[in-house]
C-alpha cells in the first residue's frame, strides 16, 4: 500500500520540492496551502506523515498541529515541521509542539527524505523487474570472469539497503564460482552525497571480507570529488573499464 504524505505549505515551490523528493517512492502526495486545508485533508485521508510549514495564512502550522493533537484519530500522525527561522528560541518552540522532527528552509529534497526514513521506511517504486527476481540485473552484470556493479545516478538511503542485500548473495555466488574480481562502476553517478559515500564503503568492506578485489571506475569529476572525502580519498580511481581490468 502506498504511503500517504501530506504537505501543507503556502509556498507552491516548497510543495513542489516535497513532491519531487518523494517521486522515486511508492507514495501518494496530498497538498494543502494552509492549516485549514491541511486539517481537512488530514481528517479525510489520514496520512502516514505530514510535512507542515509553521508560517501560513488563515491557520498556521502550530494552530493546525494543536487541533490535530486534540483529535484521537490524528494526534499520533508524525509531523516534520518546516520553519524559515533557525534561532534557538524558535527551534525550542517547535520541539515543544510535539513534532517528530523539524527542518529549516531552504532545504534539499534529499535532506527531507533522510529525515523521513528515520521515522518510517520508504519503498522505492518497483520497476518492471524486481532486482531480486532477475538476479540483480539492475545493478550487476558479468564481463568474463569479472563481476561488475553499476551504481545509479543518484544514491539514496533505500538504495544502500537494496544493494547491500543483493551484494551478500552476489558475493556468495562469486565465492562458489571462484570469482575474485569486481569492477565498481560509478560512471553514471551524477551527484556525490553522504549516501553514496556510505554505499561505497559498505561495498569495499564487504568485498574485502569476501576476498574479492575491487577496482573503481568513475569520471574525472566524480573521482576528483571522491578525493575530497576522508573516507574515499585514498581509493584509486580508474577512468574506464579497460583501465580497471588492466589494474587487476
Amino acid at each position: 500500500m502506498a504511503l500517504k504524505v501530506l504537505t501543507v505549505d503556502d509556498s507552491k515551490t516548497i510543495r513542489m520540492i516535497v513532491k519531487k523528493a518523494f517521486r522515486p517512492y511508492d507514495c501518494q502526495i496530498f497538498e494543502g496551502e494552509n492549516g485549514v486545508e491541511g486539517l481537512a485533508l488530514a481528517s479525510k485521508e489520514h496520512p502516514d506523515i505530514i510535512i507542515l510549514d509553521i508560517t501560513m495564512p488563515v491557520m498556521n502550522g502550530a494552530e493546525m498541529l494543536g487541533k490535530m493533537k486534540s483529535e484521537p484519530d490524528l494526534k499520533d500522525i508524525p509531523v516534520i515541521m518546516l520553519t524559515a527561522e533557525a534561532g534557538k528560541d524558535n527551534v525550542m518552540k517547535i520541539v515543544q509542539l510535539g513534532v517528530k522532527d523539524y527542518m529549516v528552509k531552504p532545504f534539499k529534497g534529499e535532506q527531507l527524505i533522510e529525515r523521513v526514513t528515520k521515522i518510517m521506511p520508504l519503498n522505492e517504486k518497483k520497476n518492471a523487474e524486481d532486482p531480486k527476481e532477475d538476479g540483480g540485473k539492475k545493478y550487476f552484470s558479468l564481463d568474463g570472469d569479472i563481476q561488475c556493479l553499476t551504481v545509479p545516478a543518484k544514491v539514496l538511503r533505500p538504495t544502500i539497503v537494496e544493494v547491500e542485500n543483493l551484494l551478500k548473495d552476489k558475493l556468495k555466488e562469486m565465492q562458489s564460482a571462484g570469482m575474485k574480481k569486481m569492477i565498481l562502476d560509478l560512471s553514471k553517478v551524477a551527484e556525490i552525497n553522504v549516501s553514496l559515500i556510505k554505499l561505497l564503503i559498505t561495498i569495499l568492506d564487504s568485498c574485502q571480507v569476501a576476498g574479492v578485489q575491487v577496482r573503481v571506475v568513475a569520471s574525472a569529476d566524480t573521482g576528483k570529488e571522491l578525493k575530497e572525502f576522508q573516507e574515499t580519498g585514498n581509493i584509486p580511481i580508474h577512468f574506464s573499464a579497460d583501465e580497471a581490468k588492466a589494474a587487476f
